[in-house]
């Protein structure tokens, strides 16, 4: 094989000739002597446009080569040089290039014996750990440059350039970050200046340790929502109850606001400290892959079902309106029916202030979005709608007058750094895995957007350091959980920051509203910083246009947005992002256990195979069903490959075994009878007797003919030809099946298993099995699990379907192996004694998976 026959698609073109030394591509790494780009030959044919024939040459010391070209003028170059018509639609060009290449027709044997292998280095565990502890100077500062990145980065920093965009940068998100870091900390269940502790210490330390250049790292809604769940759930209002000081009222209560702030605040440094600790372990561990598995629909639906739910929790804040503190499932459905009841207890005041700022807040937004190119730096209007809230609150003393719901005091200055409750971490372990991974999913994906904006990469494993870096040296600072926002990332990179040097800047400014303008923001309403916060929710909640669009493109992606969405929705935030990967995962292991697969067939006169159910006027070759399965092969899939090998064929190898061996047995006892019998006149049966032996196809075998039978059959038969009236087999319309492995990327044992009694029960009814397109991992591993053998052999495995192809049509197909069914009878009415059927050994190898597990647990 390889030398008698050849593999040509194509007749020769007119124009450049190229010959190059190479006609079937591999991999550069595995094979000497492959390129991994295209030939020069090539590119100098391709780039050569005059209209003489320019002839490239080279000496082929393997195998002759012929690529013919014809360079058409450049289809692109058409297009764009062509002006554009809106009445008339561009129509694709037509390349009128075509290739010949003439070559041996490869196996994977004769391949690998024509081309020498590269020997793969394998290093033991000693030489791997000898090697990655190895240290020199190079290599000691190339790991402190990337556990502190800011060693790679300041350095280059061009002041003259980037200074003074990062000052406007930094000021403009520092106002925004003040606000924002106020607003959120009533999401997390603790006082208005924790929110400004949390906006001002996480940037101080991912200055130092981070990747990303634009990001403002700082409270976000979904986490904060998701701290504040967990506060409530450990810290409610009901364990702060305490009696009034009234003697005659000994029944009244009254809330411990103090205490119950206190240990709020406490159980959000807690769980601030923990989410940091899990961070640097996946850091440490180079887990950050871990993000992948949060695909781009199931975080879609999870932060939708988070803003609904921050909009339900500061909508009684908006309406100034109490209500119990619901946790777990169904929690936002109780908290809905609670404001609904006590409506009529709103405050006018409250509402009013409320709305317009929503109203006025959204409208401005709207505005910056729509000019941006026209506004040089966005309008920060949630400081001006807060300084205006803030006098008019003041000034009609609207707390006195309205009973309207303000910040109060707000302490200035920092606190000291207080150890946390590590007591505390048994009750919150559950819910702060998750939250490390959701808020370091949404920095990372931010983050990601603008690397690529402007051309630089982050680090995902150093991304979760410096996460863990700030969240735990925050917990000491009595701060929630950080990540990035993405109003203020945006609003960093739009207002011109490019570097951290802007993130500095802001925290400067955040630290100037600690320590100076705390108490001017005491007469502000806590429902104008609810609005704030429900004002910067329009981005989530237009993501619910995104489904109409993901059920055209993906329906299972559009399902996984919908269940996580519903799903955080009814079980809340941890609950439904758990279930929410679930499904994900099991949408993908249905995809891998019932992959595609489809029945292919040639493109005439060319190496091209397609489906043959997606494609008319496709060929398929006598004798022969090639079969693409897309998809491993391993213990999950394995009954269903077996369904597709099924389908494909149109029969069932083993049933078509039984029959023969049935009929064999009928055909013996008839001629015993003296109903059927070889002549000169060929064979005859006594048509007159009954019909005992017939039977139709579809009759249902006894059930020890339906299992892989144990007798061999020692004689061939041609069972396509006709048989006598009272014996019935059906006929076998193929001589070989080609699967095409192109799409298997692994086997286990179990697949390999699969394949091989596949092959052998094919074997068994004359029908050859050949594979393509094997990779060369896979094909090592049925090697190693003993795929090989005298009758399975590497010459059935080759490099293309066409190999294959032209393979099986070069073979005259003999039958001299097989007796006429006249010989046969003859031979069996000759013979005195009854015919035996051979016992044949049954390899325990062959057996079915799945009956060799039941016998050993039977044993």
């Amino acid at each position: 094989m390889g030398k008698d026959c050849s593999l040509c698609v194509l007749p020769f073109d007119q124009g450049v000739c190229c010959s190059i030394n190479k006609a079937s591509y591999c991999f550069g790494e595995h094979y000497k002597g492959s390129r991994k780009t295209v030939p020069r030959a090539f590119r100098a044919g391709r780039e050569h446009r005059s209209p003489n024939r320019c002839q490239l040459r080279t000496a082929c010391p393997v195998l002759p080569s012929v690529f013919s070209h014809r360079l058409p003028p450049d289809p692109w170059s058409q297009a764009m040089a062509a002006p554009s018509s809106r009445s008339e639609p561009q129509q694709l060009a037509e390349y009128s290039c075509s290739y010949v290449v003439s070559r041996p027709v490869y196996s994977e044997l004769a391949f690998q014996h024509q081309r020498e292998r590269r020997l793969q280095e394998r290093r033991t565990l000693r030489d791997s750990l000898v090697r990655s502890c190895s240290c020199s100077r190079k290599r000691a500062f190339g790991i402190l440059k990337t556990l502190l990145p800011i060693l790679d980065w300041l350095p280059k920093y061009r002041v003259k350039e980037w200074l003074l965009s990062d000052i406007i940068s930094g000021v403009s998100t520092g106002l925004v970050g003040t606000l924002q870091g106020m607003a959120y900390a009533l999401l997390a269940a603790v006082p208005v200046e924790y929110g400004l502790y949390s906006a001002f210490f996480p940037i101080l330390t991912y200055f130092v340790f981070g990747t990303s250049r634009h990001i403002s790292v700082g409270p976000f809604p979904v986490v904060s929502l998701m701290v504040g769940s967990v506060v409530l759930s450990m810290a409610p209002d009901d364990h702060f109850l305490v009696p009034s000081g009234n003697g005659s009222a000994s029944n009244m209560t009254t809330l411990d606001t103090g205490t119950r702030d206190a240990a709020r605040v406490l159980i959000a440094s807690t769980l601030t400290l923990l989410v940091g600790i899990i961070q640097l372990i996946f850091g440490g561990l180079q887990i950050g892959f871990i993000v992948r598995y949060l695909a781009d629909p199931l975080v879609g639906g999870f932060t939708t079902a988070a803003a609904f739910q921050v909009l339900v929790s500061q909508l009684k804040i908006v309406l100034n309106v109490s209500t119990k503190n619901y946790n777990g499932i169904l929690s936002i459905i109780y908290t809905l029916i609670e404001i609904f009841q006590n409506i009529s207890d709103t405050n006018i005041a409250d509402f009013i202030a409320g709305l317009l700022t929503i109203i006025i807040c959204m409208a401005v937004k709207e505005l910056n979005d729509r000019f941006k190119h026209k506004i040089p730096v966005p309008i920060p209007i949630e400081v001006i709608v807060t300084i205006i809230a803030t006098a008019i609150s003041y000034g009609a003393n609207l707390e006195k007058n309205y009973n309207a719901g303000i910040v109060k005091s707000i302490p200035s200055g920092f606190l000291p750094p207080a150890l946390p409750s590590v007591g505390l971490f048994s009750d919150m372990l559950a819910a702060s895995f998750s939250i490390a991974v959701v808020a370091y999913a949404i920095a990372v994906s931010v983050g990601k957007v603008y690397a690529t904006k402007h051309d630089y990469k982050i680090d995902g494993n150093q991304e979760f350091i410096a996460f863990g870096v700030s969240n735990v040296f925050s917990g000491f600072f009595s701060c929630f959980v950080a990540t990035t926002a993405l109003s203020r990332t945006a609003v960093q990179e739009s207002t011109g920051g490019k570097t951290q040097v802007a993130g500095i800047i802001s925290a400067g400014i955040v630290m100037i509203a600690i320590v100076a303008l705390g108490k001017l923001l005491e007469p502000l309403q806590k429902s104008v910083l609810a609005a704030v916060v429900i004002a910067n929710l329009k981005g989530m909640f237009m993501q619910v246009c995104d489904v109409p669009c993901l059920w055209k493109q993906n329906k299972t992606d559009a399902v996984i947005w919908v269940f996580t969405c519903i799903m955080s929705i009814i079980l809340g935030l941890d609950l439904g992002l758990l279930a929410g990967l679930l499904f994900g995962l099991l949408t993908v292991v249905l995809r891998v256990q019932f992959p595609s697969w489809t029945g292919l067939g040639s493109v005439p006169s060319t190496d091209i195979y397609k489906s043959i159910i997606h494609y008319k006027n496709l060929e398929e070759p006598e004798g022969v069903k090639i079969l693409r399965f897309s998809s491993p092969i391993f213990y999950g899939n394995v009954d269903g490959f077996k369904k597709c090998v099924k389908s494909t064929v149109g029969f069932d190898a083993i049933r078509v075994y039984n029959k023969r061996l049935k009929a064999l047995r009928r055909i013996q006892k008839l001629i015993k009878k003296g109903q059927l019998r070889a002549t000169k006149n060929g064979i005859i049966s006594d048509v007159g007797s009954s019909n005992n032996a017939f039977e139709p196809d579809e009759d249902i075998e006894e059930p020890e003919e339906i299992d892989i039978p144990t007798k061999e059959i020692e004689i061939q038969v041609d069972w396509n030809s006709e048989l006598p009236v009272k014996v019935n087999v059906p006929k076998v319309p193929i001589h070989s099946l080609v699967l095409d492995c192109g799409a298997v990327s692994f086997l286990d044992v179990v697949g390999v298993r699969s394949l091989r009694m596949i092959v052998k029960e094919f074997q068994r009814i004359d029908v050859n099995v050949y594979f393509a397109l094997l990779q060369d991992d896979v094909l090592e591993k049925m090697e190693q699990c003993g795929f090989f053998d005298d009758n399975i052999r590497k010459d059935r495995f080759f490099l293309t379907v066409h190999d294959a192809i032209l393979y099986l049509k070069n073979q005259v197909k003999s039958r001299e192996g097989q007796d006429s069914l006249l010989e046969t009878i003859t031979l069996i009415q000759d013979c005195k004694d009854p015919l035996e059927l051979m016992e044949a050994e049954k390899n325990e190898e062959e057996l079915d998976v799945q009956d060799e597990a039941m016998r050993r647990l039977a044993s």
